[in-house]
């Protein structure tokens, strides 16, 4: 199966990277502007998106946030490759949707990784429980929702693997280890918050429907949810 990869990237070298990157097992379209990407949409779907998010006219987070609003696009994976490295920049991404952050410069080698891990994430976990309740939260696997007291939560998909994982081991510790072979498929490479910035992420929004601290941290070892 040949995937399709959408990339909003205004630089003309790096789209060229990308498309040399991509030739061999997957199908890539570029754009120089979010607005052509959504007008290729209307045609076609892919099945992830690349975003920078320094663009002429509509930039990444704007773009994002469409994307995460429209039933027929919420669900592809989205990943920021972006020169914005810093922390507070990654986590609106994130917290906007975004499936997975990468910082420019990188290795087209890892770029690749990351896009074929979110792909095998992106078709949900078969075989799981079309329920799970833990407490106060409730995760419906046949809707791909989560709720808090009755009140759906908007994750991305990431979070929503996360908080399944921690959920299904709820008391228990999860590792560090084991939650990005779960969630991410791959090993990081080298010091990386992505998965600290994802739990970042997830207790933020949880925060917006409960007081409850649903999620501990085990410093040195990983999280674990506290059922409620």
């Amino acid at each position: 199966m040949e995937y399709k990869v959408f990339v909003v990237e205004d630089d003309e070298s790096i789209r060229g990277l990308y498309e040399i990157a991509f030739q061999d097992k997957f199908d890539c379209l570029s754009f120089v502007r979010a607005e052509d990407m959504f007008q290729a949409l209307k045609a076609d779907t892919p099945d992830i998106i690349i975003l920078d998010l320094m663009l002429p006219g509509m930039d990444g987070l704007q773009a994002l946030s469409l994307l995460k609003q429209d039933a027929q696009t919420r669900d592809i994976p989205v990943i920021i490759a972006s020169a914005k490295g810093d922390e507070s920049v990654k986590v609106r991404g994130l917290d906007a949707g975004a499936d997975d952050y990468i910082a420019k410069p990188f290795g087209m080698l890892e770029l690749i990784a990351r896009v074929k891990a979110n792909l095998r994430k992106s078709g949900g976990r078969k075989g799981d429980e079309d329920v799970i309740e833990c407490g106060s939260i409730k995760i419906n696997n046949a809707e791909h929702a989560v709720y808090v007291d009755s009140q759906l939560v908007n994750l991305t998909l990431k979070e929503y693997n996360l908080l399944s994982l921690l959920v299904k081991n709820a008391d228990c510790v999860v590792t560090r280890e084991k939650i990005l072979s779960e969630v991410w498929d791959y090993e990081f490479v080298g010091e990386t918050r992505t998965l600290d910035m994802h739990v970042k992420s997830l207790r933020s929004k949880l925060a917006e429907f409960s007081d409850k601290q649903f999620i501990a941290t085990i410093r040195g070892v990983g999280y674990k949810f506290i059922k409620s």
